[in-house]
């Protein structure tokens, strides 16, 4: 049963840090790719996937043939979806500018990354939608090149979904590797997998502390933690529908956290008797009865400023507004990684379709990040230009500053220009 507090009294912080066994585990493959290449992932596909492998490289042949065979009404909502997300995304397109003053040029060139790869998980589930979330925007970004990395199954093959939705995006490279291995192939290269310069896309905790110890090498999107959706509602919203919008996160993972911050202490009991009934009918009940028993909390508040205040301080990956005229109490929101505004936007319309990027900050981490977008797949320059005039002209201001902070040099850079010879 789900825990329901008076007061808001209990700790809610996940630890983000990773178990050391996990990190030791990651650590260690890493250090084996980085030195044996294609023949430690090929290991590590036998040894973790249970697959006996003949290349790393899915074939354009796979690729085509899984396009050809998804399901007709499938594809059909894959493109609509597709539109739906290029749409959204395309209006993240940064432009540069430049400013000019007195024979000063100021400016900011805005440069796509060049080569990214993108980590699709396998495991409990497939997640193809993962693979739009991720590709649109690099594409959108203007990246040169694309390659998608993702676990084998046993008998070596990719999920038709996944490989036809990078047949249809045209990403460049799909690999069969997954795991910390496949993290670590993309920042350092082997003979099969050209390096890149970013890696984005969720994981398993291997692949969180893989992608933790490759940062500098690469950049990473983030360490993303268990999934995690908070729910404010009042008295007048439907227990039935809170509860399902609890339990869509739940299933997700044992340690997903799923919060309901309400004004109503008999709406709350509601919910709770809500998700014991539908936990019952749910194919996944283990994972999200887990879910809900240790990371689940009803807290019962006294207002709804209360509810923002906690909101705001927790920093939900997903946020819903389940209250009436929702658009009105969006400025009360100052952390979330994204905001569902009213009773008929649950959080799955972000996961699969709305256009909005699902690639979002857990563990608090949305008070100072964002979600996914065109903007991490594109890095930006600044640039200037002086004339001789406009540099007369602040010299003096530039070689003070420089010897008040004991840079002799740097003022001595500016003096020489002006020496005579």
């Amino acid at each position: 049963m789900i825990r329901i507090v008076d007061k808001y009294t209990i700790i809610l912080e996940q630890d983000a840090k990773l178990p050391e066994d996990i990190e030791q585990t990651a650590l260690s493959i890493i250090n084996e790719v980085k030195e044996f290449g294609d023949e430690a992932l090929f290991k590590y596909a036998k040894e973790y996937d249970k697959a006996e492998l003949k290349s790393l490289i899915v074939s354009d042949k796979e690729l085509k043939e899984a396009y050809e065979q998804i399901d007709d009404d499938l594809l059909a909502v894959i493109k609509r979806a597709r539109e739906n997300i290029e749409n959204f995304h395309k209006r993240q397109i940064s432009n540069g500018f430049i400013m000019e003053k007195n024979g000063v040029i100021l400016g900011q060139k805005v440069t796509p990354i060049e080569r990214v790869g993108i980590y699709i998980p396998g495991g409990r589930a497939v997640y193809p939608s993962s693979v739009l979330m991720n590709v649109i925007p690099a594409k959108i970004a203007g990246c040169q090149y694309i390659s998608v990395v993702t676990p084998p199954r046993s008998d070596g093959t990719i999920a038709k979904e996944i490989l036809a939705i990078c047949y249809m995006l045209g990403v460049d490279k799909v690999y069969k590797i997954g795991g910390a291995g496949a993290i670590a192939a993309l920042a350092y290269g082997t003979k099969s997998v050209l390096p890149v310069y970013m890696i984005t896309g969720p994981g398993n905790a291997y692949v969180a502390a893989a992608k933790k110890y490759v940062f500098g090498k690469v950049g990473i999107d983030m360490i993303a933690g268990p999934s995690e959706i908070l729910i404010i509602a009042d008295q007048k919203q439907n227990a039935r529908i809170i509860a399902a919008d609890m339990l869509s996160q739940a299933e997700h993972d044992p340690l997903a956290r799923c919060i309901l911050l309400i004004t109503c202490k008999n709406q709350a009991e509601e919910v709770a008797k809500e998700l014991e009934r539908q936990l019952h009918i749910l194919p996944k009940e283990e994972i999200a009865r887990k879910s809900i028993e240790n990371e689940g909390l009803i807290v019962i508040c006294d207002t709804l400023e209360e509810c923002f205040n906690i909101s705001n301080n927790l920093a939900p990956e997903h946020l819903e507004l389940m209250l009436d005229d929702a658009m009105n109490y969006l400025s009360k929101v100052h952390n979330a990684g994204s905001i569902f505004l009213g009773r008929f936007t649950p959080e799955p319309v972000g996961d699969y379709y709305a256009g909005v990027n699902h690639t979002l900050p857990t563990n608090q981490t949305a008070k100072f990040s964002s979600a996914l977008s065109v903007d991490t797949f594109i890095k930006k320059s600044t640039f200037v230009s002086y004339t001789q005039d406009a540099l007369a002209n602040d010299k003096d201001d530039i070689i003070l500053f420089a010897k008040h902070e004991g840079l002799d040099a740097h003022a001595r850079s500016v003096e020489n220009r002006f020496l005579k010879e």
